[in-house]
């Protein structure tokens, strides 16, 4: 029996790679870069906004998969391509962890994304066994 589990989100894939979106060992969860991929189409949209959107429900879907909650990621990169898309993560970001006092730490900066990507996630989190 393997002790580490591929995690996925339906719909959202890192195209003909071989490559999960995620990976669980034991109650440790670490997240592949996630976009704003949108699952009905099986692209990413232009619209900054939707695509920072898409991120953070892929977020949820993701944490869910691996048997968890938004509540359970204790870290979190977030990938920009410029640096005035951050107010828009700053609002879903408060969506999610509307709570101060218990927020996941968080790393900010801004890159070049590939294939239209403007946003980027990788979380690190631990789920209940």
């Amino acid at each position: 029996m393997n002790r580490r589990k591929s995690l996925e989100i339906e719909g959202v894939t890192h195209g003909k790679t071989p490559i999960p979106q995620g990976a669980k060992i034991g109650p440790f969860v670490f997240s592949s870069a996630i976009a704003g991929v949108d699952p009905s189409t099986g692209t990413i949209p232009e619209d900054p906004r939707q695509q920072v959107q898409l991120v953070f429900q892929h977020v949820r879907r993701f944490m869910e998969g691996a048997g968890g909650t938004p509540e359970d990621i204790g870290r979190m990169t977030v990938y920009l391509e410029n640096e005035e898309l951050r107010n828009l993560v700053n609002e879903e970001w408060v969506k999610m962890f509307p709570d101060p006092q218990s927020r996941p730490a968080r790393h900010s900066t801004v890159t070049h994304l590939r294939n239209g990507a403007v946003v980027q996630v990788e979380m690190i989190a631990v789920v209940p066994e």
